[in-house]
């Protein structure tokens, strides 16, 4: 059989992703900040798109004709009423030093004007908290250590975690800074009697132990408690401490109590990132028995195109065909950020309004009427693909009468009722956690126990699902819960 070459044609359908819809696609899924963002660096790119401004108000003609003197007319001093200042009375005013006197008789209220080389910068009225590395190089550089013990500190000041323990042991300091081990260790003494108490510590033990005389806790119990009996303390068997130790159960809780007022991570309250406040995308509004929603465009720049490339565009033979070109690209980018931008709002507000269709009760009556939702019902719902939901779901808040929420927490999966019927797993995750709260703290239940509570309220669940839920809402395990006294 012969080989030989043939040209055919093939008609084939293909999804391009076009720069166009690769755009659309990434503004759906961005949040606020991040549209923002994209938003200004695009008005610093494309010289094509502006902010619209709102136009000025043009003043009255009655205000014009007062407030300006016509022309050829000199202007003339209005004529002295019975209550009008007299002209001595306005020049003492105007003869007054109005600098001086605001420097002089400062008023709560009133902002003294300066001259822009006097005014402070924004960076000068900015803080920040300092770190605990910083904090400690602070007292270090305030303590009297010797060359030796400050190379040292050094060393451990850099081998100390976000916590405040050291990550490294005695033998690694004086290998890595070329120290002797005696002064290393004496030298860590000396960082472990700084601010705070517990910090440079080895472990949790030595952590607590170091705290207890900067506190003035000199109960030898707490002591032997922290020293000997951390383990059975963090399960809280209470009954095997006594009967470690030979006191009564009363004693061990009350020395407990005082161990529980010692900080476990000494660096907890240094550094760390600044707290993140949540901007709603969408504000949801009761008004009557109909729920409204509302986008938040507030801070969005309201985009449009530059009048004088409209102007370079409507003329055809004046303008070089290149600018042409290059104005034409720009203008066909910035509409199609604009239609993009628009789209994104559209479809935000139409997933909005199935979600309050679907979980009309959660919006008037709370989390324990939450529904099982999933996102294919939601893209059936507005005849969009399950895709685009998730997308528009991803980083975008919700302000409801209910409190702030992520739009993927509307969605979740169901647990079955004894009945058939199904409950959201969110609403089961409150029910633990209201079960938790009003359970007797001497007595705490059981993940079991919880599970045959919630069965009781036609709630199939086990107890691993349980134990899962519990877990998820960072509550601790029945034993962890106990309390004496």
């Amino acid at each position: 059989m012969a080989i030989e070459l043939k040209q055919q044609l093939k008609l084939t359908q293909q999804l391009v992703m076009t720069p166009q819809l690769q755009q659309a696609i990434k503004l759906l899924q961005l949040s606020r900040l991040e549209l923002l963002s994209t938003v200004q660096q695009e008005l610093q790119e494309n010289p094509v798109l502006e902010e619209g401004l709102e136009l000025e108000e043009e003043l009255p003609q009655e205000v014009s004709r007062e407030t300006e003197a016509p022309e050829g007319e000199p202007e003339t001093a209005p004529e002295r009423g019975g209550d009008g200042p007299e002209a001595s009375d306005i020049e003492k005013v105007a003869d007054i030093d109005w600098q001086n006197y605001m420097d002089a008789y400062p008023q709560t209220g009133l902002a003294v004007v300066r001259d822009d080389d006097e005014r402070r910068s924004l960076e000068a009225t900015l803080t920040r908290r300092p770190t605990l590395q910083e904090h400690l190089e602070w007292q270090l550089q305030l303590s009297s250590f010797a060359d030796q013990d400050k190379s040292a500190a050094q060393w451990i000041l850099g081998n100390l975690d976000d916590d405040g323990y050291l990550q490294a042991t005695v033998e690694e300091i004086a290998r890595q800074s070329g120290v002797e081990a005696d002064i290393v260790e004496r030298t860590l003494a000396k960082v472990q009697a700084l601010d705070p108490p517990g910090v440079a510590s080895r472990d949790l033990r030595e952590c607590l132990m170091l705290q207890l005389r900067p506190f003035g806790i000199e109960d030898p119990l707490v002591h032997r408690l922290v020293d000997e009996q951390l383990d059975k303390l963090q399960k809280r068997d209470f009954r095997g401490i006594a009967r470690a130790l030979g006191v009564t159960i009363e004693q061990v809780a009350a020395a407990a109590h005082l161990v529980a007022q010692l900080e476990p991570r000494p660096g907890r309250a240094f550094g760390g990132d600044d707290p993140i406040y949540i901007t709603p995308d969408i504000y949801v509004y009761k008004i009557g028995d109909e729920f409204h929603v509302v986008l938040n465009e507030d801070g969005l720049p309201k985009l449009r195109i530059n009048n004088l490339y409209r102007d370079v565009l409507a003329k055809d033979k004046a303008v070089a065909k290149d600018t042409r070109d290059y104005v034409q690209d720009k203008v066909r980018s910035a509409l199609w950020l604009i239609k993009s931008i628009h789209q994104r709002q559209r479809t935000i507000y139409k997933v909005m309004q199935s979600i309050i269709q679907h979980q009309r009760e959660f919006f008037e009556r709370g989390i324990a009427y939450l529904k099982p939702l999933n996102l294919r019902d939601v893209a059936d719902d507005i005849d969009m693909h399950e895709s685009t939901v998730s997308r528009v779901t991803t980083n975008k808040y919700a302000h409801t009468p209910q409190g702030i929420f992520e739009l993927k927490y509307f969605f979740n999966s169901s647990i079955n009722r004894l009945d058939g019927d199904a409950i959201a797993s969110e609403s089961v995750k409150e029910r633990i956690r209201k079960i938790v709260a009003a359970e007797d703290r001497r007595r705490p239940l059981s993940d079991q126990r919880i599970a045959e509570m919630l069965k009781s309220a036609n709630i199939d669940i086990a107890r691993r699902t349980v134990t899962k839920y519990r877990e998820a809402m960072n509550i601790l395990s029945s034993t962890k819960r106990r309390q004496v006294g």
